[in-house]
């Protein structure tokens, strides 16, 4: 246990610093420079210095709800220390500085952090809600508070809850609080072997005394970084006089830090300055988190058996294999195709023949062996055969469960299927192929394993053998028939258009420009395999996204071209200046097919595309 907190202490301390923690960072530090405030010495009613603005987090002195504090001595105007001026605002004791603030904005920001990082998805699964929805109602928080900083009526109507509970007494911390746990809401850290394994026990619904320990030692290494940036916001703010004597104004600037932080978060305009941010910290994280110790430590909490034979199992080997017990499904956000939703577990498979298949709806060479996975499930599952089709994400959209329950109905499956949005499978079956076939016999041991498409009568064949081997007196039903339409010629190799993926594939002779619309120029000519960008486009992390006079170009070879394509709009497909189609994009991304079916050939394909259609990915067969 000691080894746990240590990892997951450490492991937060290193991700307190690094670049995760920038977009928080501002509204940390105004947090604790508003603490600053609350220790003026009471003065002449009507100043600026003595009246701190009535609002929810930020409220310097609190308003009086009562009257004077008891005891308090009424001075000229009716003011005095602990007692009501003109203004309703009550003035703080002199000598009594509050120094709690920041503890408090931290203190809020870890717990909601902790708390919904282990419990939220679970949570929201339960209730059948959106996965996005608590970081959203962070952002509303975050925005409505700093509101109230800069309009008073705003601020005055969302005191009075805490008027009341307060009875009169200051509300600085209690306020503070609240400002915490909604940033704690949106406050997304750098994922690594830590932060992955409290997803997957809380994405599986595994809560443990580890899993728990690990959260909250992860949150404490957090808190201690964000701690000192409150704490530096409060002192420099104590010894800067011109804040200090104009408190409502300098209110109104941190409730603009809050607001404009919010929609900053809110449309993702802080993930460019993260990326600017060179990882000053991946070296010194991969060392505390994925040394032996620390995996053994994380494995343990995330419930799996590590199966360190599957790296010696030779992937298409044409006779089974002994590569070990198979992992356990982990992580798993939904599941479809079961009866009433519920999740299946290897263990509770035992007996049966078990095919795990992964897969991603929007990749062709997961639609092309589809047909194959489908027809062995209805040919054997009478049998005693069971497919699981885990579906891991490739690209965002593929993380939307109700995206996943589409396409899979739209593509016929019928077999169950896990969504794994964490990775946390994926990474128990060390896998890293789009399609990727698992084959489990009876005793719940891995005996085959097949990456990509193709080799589908060899799988069939050890099906069959081991259907055979768990019930020796069993007659099968005849062989499957589906046409192989793995392609044989050498193809245009796969190409992402979003920057993400520039090191596997980038256009051609272009210097591109993230997340910012820009005029591009077609190339000329075009080399074979290439492709390249002309017209408005804004290139993001994982597609461009088209703008006025878009255009795209690709000089392929291959019998069929496919586009990963989202948005509402239209493409117009030519080929070597000839117009093939036009293809309608609308509802969810998917997959479109541009050109074939058709022979084996080479082409210039050009597209143009109405602007907000977004471009994720060309494939080939």
């Amino acid at each position: 246990m000691f080894v746990l907190i240590l990892i997951g202490f450490l492991g937060g301390l290193v991700c307190g610093i690094s670049p995760c923690i920038l977009p928080v960072v501002p509204v940390i530090f105004a947090a604790g420079a508003s603490g600053a405030l609350d220790d003026d010495q009471p003065g002449p009613a009507g100043t600026d210095r003595f009246r701190p603005a009535p609002d929810l987090v930020m409220a310097g002195a609190g308003r009086a709800a009562a009257g004077p504090e008891p005891g308090g001595a009424v001075g000229p105007g009716g003011e005095g220390p602990g007692s009501a001026n003109a203004t309703g605002s009550t003035a703080t004791l002199p000598g009594a500085p509050r120094r709690r603030r920041p503890f408090a904005v931290v203190g809020g920001l870890v717990l909601s952090f902790a708390v919904f990082t282990l419990t939220g998805t679970w949570l929201l699964s339960a209730l059948h809600l959106p996965l996005d929805l608590l970081r959203w109602i962070g952002l509303v928080v975050l925005g409505v508070v700093g509101l109230g900083l800069i309009v008073p009526a705003v601020g005055d109507l969302l005191e009075r809850p805490f008027a009341r509970l307060s009875r009169g007494r200051q509300r600085t911390d209690a306020g503070g609080f609240v400002l915490g746990i909604s940033l704690g809401l949106v406050f997304v850290p750098c994922a690594g072997p830590v932060l992955a394994a409290i997803d997957t026990v809380g994405a599986d619904h595994r809560f443990n005394l580890s899993s728990i320990v690990l959260t909250v030692a992860f949150a404490a290494g957090v808190a201690v970084p964000l701690l000192i940036f409150a704490i530096l916001g409060e002192r420099l703010a104590e010894r800067m006089r011109q804040i200090r004597t104009r408190a409502v104004r300098t209110r109104q600037v941190i409730g603009a830090v809050l607001v404009i932080t919010a929609l900053a978060i809110g449309f993702n305009l802080t993930d460019g300055l993260q990326r600017a941010v060179p990882g000053y910290t991946n070296a010194l994280q991969s060392h505390i988190e994925s040394n032996a110790s620390a995996t053994r430590a994380l494995d343990q909490v995330k419930g799996l058996v590590v199966n360190r034979s599957l790296s010696d199992c030779t992937p298409s080997n044409p006779t089974l294999q002994e590569c070990g017990p198979a992992p356990e499904f982990a992580g798993i956000v939904d599941w479809l195709n079961t009866p009433g939703d519920r999740p299946l577990t290897i263990a509770g498979l035992r007996g049966k023949v078990v095919l795990v298949d992964f897969w991603t709806y929007s990749c062709i060479n997961c639609q092309r062996s589809l047909p194959h996975v489908e027809s062995w499930y209805k040919r054997y599952a009478r049998d005693g055969l069971v497919v699981v089709g885990v579906h891991t994400p490739e690209f965002a959209f593929e993380h939307v469960p109700s995206n996943v329950k589409g396409a899979a109905a739209q593509l016929g499956v019928r077999y169950p299927v896990a969504i794994d949005n964490n990775y946390a499978t994926w990474n128990a079956y060390q896998n890293n192929y789009w399609p990727a076939e698992y084959l489990i016999d009876a005793h719940g041991d891995i005996r085959h394993i097949d990456y990509g498409e193709g080799g589908y009568s060899q799988t069939e064949s050890f099906i069959r053998q081991l259907l055979v081997a768990a019930h020796p007196t069993l007659t099968l039903p005849g062989r499957t028939d589906v046409v192989d339409l793995t392609p044989q010629d050498p193809l245009t190799p796969e190409s992402y258009l979003g920057y993400n993926y520039a090191s596997r594939s980038a256009p051609y002779d272009q210097v591109v420009t993230p997340d910012s619309p820009t005029d591009y120029r077609l190339p000329s000519p075009l080399p074979l395999d290439e492709y390249a960008w002309g017209g408005t486009w804004t290139i993001g992390s994982e597609a461009g996204t088209a703008g006025k006079g878009a255009t795209l170009e690709l000089n392929y070879q291959a019998s069929d071209v496919y586009l990963v394509l989202g948005g509402s709009g239209t493409v117009r497909v030519s080929v070597n200046g000839h117009l093939v189609r036009t293809v309608k994009v609308k509802g969810i991304p998917r997959l479109y097919q541009l050109v074939g079916p058709s022979a084996f050939g080479s082409g210039l394909l050009s597209l143009a595309v109405s602007p907000g259609v977004q471009a994720y990915d060309f494939t080939f067969g």
